[in-house]
C-alpha cells in the first residue's frame, strides 16, 4: 500500500504555474453561475502564473498544500482588510482542488492558517463567502463559523452578496 505525504508550507516562486493552473480549476468550479461568464474570464485571465510569482513575493502570507509532490490547495491570509467581520485576522481565498474536496485537506489548511494567526496575536478570524457558493457558506459554518455581516462585491455590473463569518 503506498501512502502520500500532505504538507502545508509558504509558496515559492516554483508554484507560480501551478498556483495559475489551480486558481483557473477551483474558480471555474465555485463559480460557474455564480459570476457572470466574462467577469469570470477576466478574473482567471488576471491571475496569469506572473501575478502568482508576485502574491509568492508578498508579504501577504501565501500557503499552499501539497500532496505528493503536487499543489492541491492554497489559502491567502493575514491581519483584517476591512472591520465588517469584527475579528483582526482574515482568510482572504482558500480553495481545493475539486477531486481533492472531501477528504479533510480544507479543514487542516484552514486550522493551520487560523493557528498561524493565532500565533501573531491574531486570533479572532473572519471570512468572507459569496452567498450563491452554497459549498463554502457550508463549510465554514461547519466549521463553526458564525455568519455575522453581509455585504456585496460588484463584478461586470452584477452585483454579488456576500456573507461574513467570524471564528472565535
Amino acid at each position: 500500500m503506498r501512502t502520500s505525504t500532505t504538507s502545508i508550507r509558504r509558496a515559492r516562486p516554483a508554484d507560480a504555474d501551478p498556483l495559475a493552473d489551480l486558481f483557473d480549476e477551483t474558480w471555474r468550479e465555485a463559480y460557474r453561475g455564480i459570476i457572470p461568464g466574462v467577469a469570470l474570464e477576466r478574473m482567471i485571465a488576471q491571475r496569469s502564473s506572473q501575478w502568482w510569482l508576485g502574491a509568492t513575493q508578498r508579504s501577504r502570507p501565501l500557503v499552499v498544500v501539497e500532496q505528493a509532490s503536487t499543489i492541491v490547495g492554497y489559502a491567502v491570509y493575514g491581519p483584517a482588510r476591512g472591520r465588517i467581520l469584527q475579528a483582526p485576522g482574515e482568510i482572504d481565498e482558500l480553495y481545493i482542488r475539486p477531486a481533492y474536496q472531501g477528504l479533510g485537506l480544507g479543514r487542516r489548511l484552514f486550522r493551520a492558517v487560523s493557528n498561524d494567526l493565532a500565533d501573531h496575536g491574531l486570533t479572532r478570524v473572519g471570512v468572507w463567502a459569496l452567498e450563491g457558493n452554497e459549498r463554502a457558506c457550508a463549510f465554514y459554518a461547519g466549521l463553526g463559523g458564525i455568519a455575522i455581516g453581509q455585504a456585496v462585491d460588484r463584478m461586470a455590473g452584477t452585483v454579488l452578496p456576500k456573507v461574513g463569518f467570524r471564528f472565535s
